[in-house]
């Protein structure tokens, strides 16, 4: 049940607009907790899901975004439609409409775009998050980085949930350390720096899984099975495409990640349950795993720190709460592209180092 601090319902409907892609992205996965948890707390959620090559867009699938726009007074809309669309953003908005674009990932931040695609999502994206009624982020970190970028004080933040599950026995009772990825195959992603390192420590004891959907961008996980082969590790390194539900469970046996990382972590005396690499760096990666792999001490310390933490994860619910503090808080006549909804608040400190 919802707790004292949870926001007052909206009292209309509340209109989420997302793409018809099921695969379980991040992005979706969240999208549909998030739909699921308001439901749950009372709030009348109408579900738009969109056909269409989002962030692409055309006159037919902007005419449909429009459409779904206009059937609540306020709708949370996920960033890769909003931000491919900001001129139906502007004319919901200046129909009276409160428009909150939903941030996962800002389209121009997708690796591995060519440098003029990279230019005219970035132009797109400025104008539909500078036009939107307000912006909200799934990390601390990706709201800073928006309020610098555009210059908005209102970006909001909330976080990915978590749903409680049996404790993941790990590596500790297999011969060999497993090791697991689980992300659409992407540049983004980075699967082909994991290879890499890998690579570097084929000596060693592990197999690994880089698991998830090869189909947002086929030639990348053409070159990842490219380079697998060429390393000669097809037999230690498997790439089963997307997974989930029981399937995916058995294979856990064995940026705003940072944010993740340290979630929980309280105080800096408190161990956090791994640490991080810049992306595109595989010796770095190589150095850090061929630690890993050596030296129990330093996997029993990671795991200890990460079972001391699973229980002070949040909930979807808490998710839902905070997304309704931000709408709450978006109140007319305040709700108007580009303005910040009363005083404007601190913005979000980058994540801890």
């Amino acid at each position: 049940m919802p707790g004292r601090d949870t926001p007052r319902l909206l009292s209309e409907h509340l209109g989420f607009v997302t793409w018809d892609r099921d695969i379980p992205t991040g992005g979706n996965v969240y999208n549909h907790n998030l739909v699921a948890e308001l439901r749950a707390l009372d709030v009348d959620v109408g579900l738009h899901t969109l056909p269409g090559p989002w962030p692409e867009g055309n006159a037919s699938t902007h005419a449909q975004l429009a459409r779904a726009l206009q059937e609540a007074p306020t709708s949370l809309v996920d960033g890769i439609l909003a931000c491919g669309a900001p001129d139906v953003i502007a004319a919901a908005v200046d129909s009276g409409r409160a428009i909150i674009i939903l941030v996962h990932l800002p389209i121009s931040d997708e690796l591995g775009l060519e440098p003029s695609r990279r230019e005219r999502y970035a132009a797109l994206e400025a104008r539909a998050i500078q036009a939107a009624s307000g912006v909200l982020c799934t990390s601390r970190w990706s709201a800073a980085q928006l309020s610098r970028r555009f210059g908005r004080r209102d970006v909001g933040v909330a976080v990915p949930g978590v749903r409680a599950a049996a404790v993941a026995r790990g590596s500790q009772q297999t011969e060999h350390p497993r090791l697991l990825t689980l992300a659409s195959l992407t540049p983004t992603k980075d699967q082909l720096s994991v290879v890499r390192a890998l690579a570097q420590v084929a000596e060693l004891a592990w197999t690994a899984a880089l698991i998830g959907s090869d189909s947002a961008a086929p030639n990348y996980a053409d070159q990842v099975r490219a380079e697998i082969a060429a390393a000669a590790l097809g037999e230690r390194i498997a790439v089963p495409g997307m997974l989930a539900g029981d399937a995916l469970d058995r294979e856990w046996e064995g940026t705003g990640a940072v944010e993740a990382l340290h979630q929980g972590v309280t105080s800096h005396s408190d161990a956090a349950p791994g640490t991080t690499v810049s992306p595109g760096d595989p010796e770095s990666l190589a150095a850090l795993l061929r630690s890993w792999l050596t030296d129990a001490p330093l996997r029993h310390t990671w795991r200890q720190a990460a079972l001391a933490q699973r229980d002070t994860l949040p909930g979807w619910q808490q998710t839902a709460v905070a997304v309704l503090a931000y709408l709450e808080r978006l109140q007319p006549p305040s709700i108007r592209a580009g303005l910040p909804p009363g005083p404007p608040p601190t913005p979000p400190p980058a994540p801890p180092l």
